[in-house]
């Protein structure tokens, strides 16, 4: 049993020593592309260095702690940098220099288009210097010192490598290659399509320890976390306090490009957290307000040795308000209010009650009038009932003078559409004699007389079938019982006038159409 003892605390103690590499080289296997560097290290949110809805912009239009110009509109959800029109150049750039020396930039954005291809594209800066608005270079200054990651959409150099994303570094002396896209310049890059994508697309940057990597997301998925590498470069030396900065441009092709988010984040070594500045900070308010207070009660007792005659200090309280005062104004304020809309409820209650009043006056006077208008007469010689008179109480109109008025309209308007059919048939028998003389070959003039001789065939038929339809409605007027009343009104238009009126305006279209042909027909000629 002690030996059996022994080698199991053998294997043991044996197990225990072998447990820790076979973690650590477990851990390594499942993630081979962790940063060794990334490992402890502490991160910042820096707001002076970063943007994001909602509230983008302020009411003035300006970016809290950002300043953009050129064709740049920034807006509460975005910042367009440059819009979809022709030649248009824009940027925005962070007021301050950066404080820190390691950082990581998420960048949110569409670029959008209604063409196939587009131009010029987007780039991500960050220089010694801010560049300008109206810039050669995706609309910022060329000749930079720092780092520009371009986001290039447009193929000047034709090899059908584009959409691009590039890396170029620059020390301030070089011009930027716009003739070979850049491609004998840039540090690193990778071809990826970040044009109309359903969802925003999405790049990371970072700088750590001298490392740049740049991560991308194609838009083509809602999930924010969706990245891919697209280029990561060592030995990587930029210049310290630069700036960040965005810029866009368009050329004869043009596109939207907006950017939503701009988030950076300083990263620091897990040796050089920053937060130990805080509680000295605190302390030094602390010791100031202190200070203060003192500084104070002197001033006060020196002024009431000046001052002796003056009220005491507790005297101020009657000129602030308790608790319970507070409480009481609250609940006599909202009484008054509900008292102000209940008398005005009632102010309104009264015209309504005083409108019904009116209204029942005036439909008991028409019921009194209608009930005293008809007057009954003693019958004729030959024993038949008259008719009583169609003639309202007062001056007013009576029923059947409305109902006879209501039928007379209905008949104008039964031949007034009867009217219409007849003239668009006339109008279409006119349209095709006159497509006839156009198809008629240019080299063959036709006479103008059977031209004529038709117009005029076509006008005595129209002419009879109008005759036709006015001796229809007059036979229709005279058998109505009501057509023999007088018009109640007495501005009322007679059917013949009126019918003789529309006669004479068809004959004077009829005769404009006829001269109308002829002109063109004596025009052919020429041709």
């Amino acid at each position: 049993m002690d030996l059996l003892s022994r080698r199991n605390m053998l294997f043991l103690r044996s197990f225990l020593l072998i447990l820790p590499l076979l973690v650590i080289k477990a851990s390594g296997q499942a993630n081979p592309n962790v940063n060794p560097g990334q490992v402890g290290v502490h991160r910042r949110f820096e707001y002076k260095y970063s943007f994001k809805p909602p509230y983008l912009a302020q009411k003035d239009g300006t970016v809290p702690f950002w300043e953009y110009g050129g064709n740049a509109i920034a807006s509460s959800e975005m910042v367009r940098v440059a819009p979809s029109l022709r030649s248009q150049k824009g940027a925005i750039w962070t007021k301050n220099q950066l404080n820190f020396d390691w950082w990581e930039v998420e960048i949110v954005f569409r670029v959008n288009g209604r063409g196939r291809i587009g131009a010029d594209g987007l780039a991500f800066w960050y220089t010694t210097q801010k560049g300008d608005y109206n810039g050669p270079v995706f609309g910022s200054s060329d000749r930079w010192n720092g780092l520009g990651i371009f986001f290039d959409s447009f193929d000047n150099d034709n090899k059908h490598n584009n959409p691009y994303i590039m890396a170029v570094l620059n020390d301030g002396t070089k011009q930027f290659d716009h003739a070979n896209d850049g491609t004998t310049q840039l540090l690193s890059g990778c071809l990826r399509d970040f044009r109309n994508k359903p969802f925003p697309t999405r790049a990371r940057i970072e700088y750590y320890n001298n490392v740049l990597t740049v991560l991308f997301h194609n838009g083509m998925t809602n999930n924010n976390d969706d990245y891919e590498m697209c280029l990561r470069a060592d030995g990587v030396q930029l210049p310290k306090n630069g700036y960040f900065g965005l810029s866009a441009a368009t050329g004869g092709l043009a596109d939207d490009h907006d950017v939503y988010h701009f988030l950076t984040t300083s990263l620091h070594p897990a040796g050089q957290i920053v937060e130990n500045k805080v509680p000295q900070d605190n302390e030094k308010l602390s010791q100031e307000y202190k200070e203060y207070q003192e500084k104070l009660e002197k001033q006060k007792q020196e002024y009431k040795k000046d001052h002796p005659d003056e009220k005491e200090e507790e005297e101020w309280d009657e000129f602030y308000e308790s608790e319970n005062q507070r409480e009481l104004r609250q609940i006599w304020q909202g009484q008054s209010q509900i008292f102000e809309h209940i008398r005005e409820l009632s102010r309104k209650m009264d015209e309504v009650i005083g409108r019904q009043e009116n209204t029942l006056s005036l439909v008991s006077r028409g019921l009194g009038a209608a009930a005293g208008g008809v007057v009954q007469q003693p019958p004729a010689a030959g024993g038949a009932a008259q008719q009583p008179p169609m003639v309202g109480v007062g001056g007013t109109i009576s029923r059947a003078e409305i109902d006879l008025m209501v039928a007379n309209q209905n008949n104008l308007l039964a031949t007034a559409r009867e009217l219409r059919s007849l003239i668009g048939d006339i109008h279409a028998r006119t349209d095709s004699i006159l497509q006839q003389q156009q198809r008629a070959p240019s080299g063959q003039v036709q006479s103008a007389g059977y031209d004529v001789q038709a117009i005029i065939n076509e006008m005595r038929d129209g002419m009879n079938q109008v005759k036709q339809g006015i001796t229809h409605v007059g036979q229709k007027l005279g058998a109505s019982p009501q057509a023999q009343t007088a018009c109640p009104t007495g501005n009322c238009v007679g059917v013949t006038l009126f019918l003789s009126v529309t006669a004479v305006q068809l004959l004077l279209v009829f005769l404009y159409t006829i001269f109308k042909s002829r002109s063109e027909a004596q025009a052919k000629k020429f041709y």
